[in-house]
């Protein structure tokens, strides 16, 4: 069996030239031409689906951008870079899940210039969801800069409900406000 395939344009043509089996007449040769003639015609449909998926075009026009231009006074009007805080400090708990009838301890630290303040009293409110209750004692910082509160929970928060404590200090006559330290009773 030869074949030949032909393109012309969007077309296509198949001459099949003519070969041994088609001018013999036996029945074994006729079913053979058959099969021969099923494979070339699945062949071409193959062929013709590979040349249509090759030629669709799935591409969309991408409308043009705008051009962008940016005045040269603009760095001009930027703002000034914020000055770093003198005196930081930041306040934590010494368990944030404790029991609603736990005893818990809350730190606080105050720094000049990554170094701690010793001397600075510092003072300190919890907020629990009823009321706030301002810290029984006034503390002093140490050498380090660290003070401690202890807090009695007794039960004055409802379980799963977060609590915040803010805790501030007085340094040289400044007050400097903690971010607040927190805690969920379990």
């Amino acid at each position: 069996m030869c074949g030949i395939l032909v393109f012309e344009g969007m077309s296509f043509y198949v001459t099949i030239v003519a070969c041994f089996f088609c001018q013999m007449k036996l029945p074994l040769a006729q079913g053979k031409m058959k099969n021969i003639h099923h494979f070339i015609y699945s062949m071409l449909l193959i062929c013709l689906f590979f040349l249509l998926s090759a030629c669709a075009s799935t591409a969309t026009q991408i409308a043009p951008q705008q051009t962008v231009t940016i005045d040269k006074g603009f760095q001009a009007q930027t703002s000034p870079v914020p000055a770093v805080p003198t005196y930081r400090c930041g306040a934590w708990s010494s368990n944030n899940a404790p029991g609603a009838f736990s005893t818990i301890i809350i730190y606080a630290k105050l720094t000049k210039d990554v170094m701690g303040v010793g001397g600075a009293t510092a003072q300190g409110v919890v907020h629990f969801q009823g009321n706030d209750q301002p810290l029984n004692k006034q503390a002093v910082s140490d050498a380090g800069g660290y003070v401690s509160f202890t807090l009695s929970l007794q039960g004055r928060q409802p379980r799963g409900v977060p609590t915040t404590v803010d805790v501030s200090f007085n340094v040289s006559g400044t007050q400097v406000a903690c971010t607040p330290a927190f805690f969920t009773p379990q």
